[in-house]
């Protein structure tokens, strides 16, 4: 079985379409997706109503999509005093989040595990411990195991930090972060998912870079009418910096 793990779209509509039409041509079966659906992107409500097309996609959710399904002072505190533009962005994406979509981004599930051809995989968004826990590239691989210490796993299906990566542990467990559709955070700034191969109890990883026009991106995400927008639009452009 060919299975598609894609996450952090972030409201990148232009992303998501270039991506699904590499899914579809890669004969993939499935599709996974790890969360933050939307937040500081250029069209929220386009990728929250494509993701409810398709309820036979197996989603989870994000750190975002709990802090948006959550949304009130408290949360654009906490987003003013570490992140302001992304405070002023969950202002805005309140326009195009009313109940109903905000009720989605709430029934989602914070994690998964169920078996594919036998082998037990994990869904998470940040780490198997917490939904906003980077699990990067280069890190030291004791630290990779503390993090999924209480897993029996198989294989940890991850996101979060935008940056592709994956570690094979000394437990024969196996970890992967899928990287950004929507917000690449990587020297490249196209697209990036996983593709896996199940096959009877074994499986290959890889991942992919699909581009897009991330020039229409930024220049619907630069006219949203949020303080910082523009700066968000570029670092779909030019990634540099993970936040702001």
């Amino acid at each position: 079985m060919r299975v598609a793990v894609i996450s952090d779209i972030h409201a990148n509509f232009c992303a998501l379409q270039e991506v699904v039409k590499d899914i579809k041509a890669e004969n993939c079966e499935q599709v996974f997706c790890l969360g933050d659906l939307i937040l500081a992107g250029p069209q929220p409500r386009m990728v929250i109503d494509f993701l409810k097309e398709h309820p036979e996609w197996v989603v989870i959710q994000g750190n975002t999509d709990k802090l948006i399904a959550d949304f009130g002072p408290d949360v654009i505190e906490m987003l003013k005093e570490k992140f302001p533009i992304m405070a002023n962005a969950i202002v805005d994406d309140m326009y195009y989040v009313e109940e109903e979509r905000r009720e989605y981004l709430k029934d989602l599930p914070p994690m998964l595990q169920f078996e594919v051809e036998g082998v037990k995989v994990l869904l998470v968004h940040g780490s198997p411990r917490a939904n906003n826990e980077d699990i990067l590239p280069n890190m030291p691989l004791d630290k990779v195991e503390e993090i999924i210490a209480d897993t029996d796993a198989d294989l940890i299906l991850c996101g979060h930090t935008h940056i592709p990566c994956g570690y094979q542990t000394t437990t024969k467990q196996t970890v992967v972060n899928v990287g950004s559709v929507g917000r690449p955070m990587t020297p490249s700034p196209m697209a990036c998912y996983a593709i896996i191969d199940f096959n009877d109890g074994k499986f290959t990883v890889k991942h992919k870079f699909v581009d897009y026009d991330r020039e229409l991106a930024a220049q619907i995400l630069s006219i949203r009418t949020f303080e910082g927008a523009d700066k968000l639009a570029q670092l779909l452009i030019n990634p540099v910096v993970r936040h702001l």
